[in-house]
């Protein structure tokens, strides 16, 4: 795989922090997850 680098809000981290302790999970992983998703849904979207 290929690590990236990216600038967060530090709200953005401060929520997606919050989810990933919720989840027991990595930030990165919960943050990794939410990207997939975003961008399978835009790539439906684009198809249609």
């Amino acid at each position: 795989m290929d690590a990236v680098t990216i600038l967060l809000d530090p709200a953005v981290v401060l929520f997606y922090t919050r989810i990933a302790q919720n989840a027991g999970i990595s930030l990165e992983q919960v943050l990794s997850d939410a990207l997939f998703k975003l961008a399978g849904e835009l790539s439906l979207e684009a198809m249609q």
